[in-house]
């Protein structure tokens, strides 16, 4: 179960696809709200800090966008669904570790499981943004289809979810981007 110490007031779980804008989105949001509020964790974090360690690599070059990271990403993938099989929760446990802000953004949700753990140790406190993108506007910022990972679990797990609680559309519209990003401010700040 989740820690009881620094217990969250509030949890917003974003997922979408790679390059749709899910650490723009939460990083935007926090920028609003302060670092004294809000901490984007990383689920991502945590697999490539254990995923380094076991395999002798550089775990800060695993964290950027760079060629490093995408040489590695499809065994990792592979490695942290191993992990996730063997224990569910793992990565999620690791990632709330310690955290003091009473705003969790958890910008990197990429599982049905995630959300679960989530759900399960905080409720009410949790809340889905599902941060979408055309292919025109990822394949601007730098995506490819990459075989083995665009159509793996890790992408496509929470593409048939119905119900999210937010659905943020970043697809270059700057204007319509800041009237979202406000309603979640608004909605953030009714919670504390």
């Amino acid at each position: 179960m989740a820690p009881q110490a620094g217990a969250p007031r509030l949890v917003l779980l974003f997922s979408g696809k790679r390059k749709s804008g899910k650490d723009f989105v939460a990083e935007a949001l926090r920028s609003r709200l302060g670092a004294d509020v809000c901490a984007v964790l990383r689920l991502s974090g945590p697999l490539k800090e254990q995923y380094a360690r076991e395999h002798g690599l550089d775990f800060e070059r695993l964290l950027d966008a760079s060629t490093y990271k995408e040489a590695y990403r499809r065994d990792m993938i592979r490695w942290g669904e191993e992990k996730r099989q063997a224990d569910p929760g793992f990565f999620c446990r690791k990632v709330v570790e310690g955290v003091s802000q009473p705003v969790w953004l958890v910008s990197d949700t990429r599982r049905v499981s995630d959300i679960q753990w989530f759900r399960e140790a905080y409720g009410a406190l949790t809340q889905t943004v599902r941060v979408v993108a055309p292919e025109q506007s990822r394949r601007q910022r730098g995506w490819v289809f990459t075989p083995g990972v665009d159509d793996a679990e890790s992408e496509c797990g929470l593409d048939d979810l119905e119900g999210f609680d937010w659905v943020v559309e970043n697809h270059g519209d700057a204007g319509r981007l800041e009237e979202q990003l406000q309603s979640l401010v608004a909605f953030v700040r009714s919670r504390l």
